[in-house]
């Protein structure tokens, strides 16, 4: 991304996890100089060999940086990164760009967004749905929150990541609609478990369910891949169940709020519960299709 005078952005990238790592190399095979930090040495020395330039503060990657991306696990990382007093906002410039792509709470990018705009700082929370597959093929689903000057701005850089993109409203916006895209994520998987319950204990085959389901209006990505999943009774991650259930959280804290009630999310989440606590949080996501029927069958359950 150049500006009229021809100049090369120059991107930094905090948080280089199962999602991160591909969402930083997409940036840097787009052909952007890129700066990356990361607590674990491993995933950038394999981008560091791939051309990126690798540092060992948050002011260092501020420093190197006129756009600056965070992928981190969840809203306590961010609030640490953003605003500790040697985090990002500390070492910015006026005119930076500091994109979180992390799920983390609508709270916690607007008062990141009215931090940085005492400072002159542009902001913009923009997580993203379609896991790890969609990292790593740069089709992800990017629902932006803040200034839609700015959201512009940030265009080219989303397009090296993801597919649908698209600007959601002011700061936080983004973060409550992956708040919802969680929802429906969540309570679909507890459907499909739900319906594969039923038709393994009426003794109808599975496989043939899922296919006829994937012929009509039962069908969703998640019935056709998780589906799939679960007659093999594959769940290694995937999206690990426990950040879908922290996830919710971010929801169902959401609604509390604001005061909206979110019954089935909640019973969703008290399924995840159930599962965190029997050692699962480490499973797939969809490992709820499996508790469901295996809460159909005689035996222990979990």
């Amino acid at each position: 991304m150049k500006n009229e005078d021809g100049f090369q952005a120059r991107l930094g990238f905090i948080g280089l996890g199962v999602m991160g790592e591909p969402m930083a190399a997409n940036i840097l095979e787009a052909g952007y100089p890129l700066t990356v930090f990361n607590r674990s040495a491993a995933a950038a020395r394999r981008l560091q060999e791939a051309g990126a330039r690798v540092v060992d503060t948050l002011r260092q990657i501020a420093d190197a940086s006129d756009i600056v991306i965070t992928m981190l696990p969840d809203t306590p990382d961010v609030e640490a990164v953003y605003l500790s007093p040697e985090g990002l906002l500390s070492g910015s410039r006026p005119e930076m760009l500091l994109i979180d792509m992390t799920t983390a709470t609508p709270e916690i990018a607007r008062r990141i967004a009215g931090e940085a705009r005492i400072m002159g700082v542009h902001t913009l929370d923009a997580p993203v749905s379609g896991g790890d597959v969609g990292a790593r093929a740069g089709t992800l689903s990017i629902m932006a929150g803040g200034d839609p000057a700015v959201f512009e701005r940030a265009l080219p850089v989303f397009r090296t990541m993801g597919k649908n993109i698209v600007h959601m409203g002011p700061a936080g916006s983004g973060q409550v609609t992956k708040a919802c895209n969680q929802i429906v994520v969540a309570l679909t998987i507890e459907a499909v478990g739900e319906a594969f319950a039923l038709a393994e204990k009426s003794g109808v085959d599975l496989a043939r369910v899922r296919e006829a389901l994937l012929g009509g209006f039962a069908q969703s990505r998640i019935l056709d891949i998780h589906g799939s999943r679960a007659l093999e009774e594959r769940y290694g991650p995937g999206f690990r169940l426990r950040l879908h259930h922290k996830d919710l959280g971010i929801a169902l804290a959401t609604a509390s709020d604001i005061g909206a009630s979110l019954p089935h999310t909640a019973g969703v989440q008290e399924i995840m519960n159930v599962l965190l606590t029997h050692g699962h949080g480490d499973e797939d996501h969809s490992y709820i299709i499996q508790y469901l029927r295996d809460l159909a069958q005689p035996g222990p359950v979990a």
